[in-house]
């Protein structure tokens, strides 16, 4: 039953995320590309007051996995480095906390299209 929680927690936030991204896609004259970038900006923000990090700790991969989630990974990196390095690390630390998740996706999206053949839409 706690997998079932769990499950149903990450598909209610993650939901609740999309729906918003759906309604300002509705309801506003705001194209995706500034939607898409409003959500990272959202998610480094609210990472940087320190709001995001217990909502991901509930949601799971319903807040980390939308761009909610990296704009946090950002601010998370950006956090530490500056502990780190000073202040070289506010220029450094979303670079190094971001880079494994983008590389995995460059990843991933090279492996896809090697494997399938994408067909023209006029078939």
């Amino acid at each position: 039953m706690e997998i079932f929680l769990t499950y149903l927690k990450a598909f209610v936030a993650g939901g609740a995320l999309c729906a918003v991204g759906q309604i300002l896609i509705d309801k506003t004259k705001l194209t995706p590309a500034r939607i898409l970038s409003v959500y990272v900006v959202a998610g480094v923000v609210l990472g940087g007051l320190g709001v995001y990090e217990p909502f991901a700790r509930w949601a799971g991969a319903g807040a980390s996995v939308p761009l909610t989630g990296f704009g946090n990974v950002l601010a998370k990196g950006v956090r530490e480095a500056i502990g780190e390095k000073g202040l070289l690390g506010a220029f450094t630390g979303g670079f190094t906390a971001g880079a494994a998740g983008i590389a995995a996706a460059v990843f991933f999206g090279l492996l896809a299209a090697l494997i399938f053949k994408p067909k023209d839409k006029s078939d």
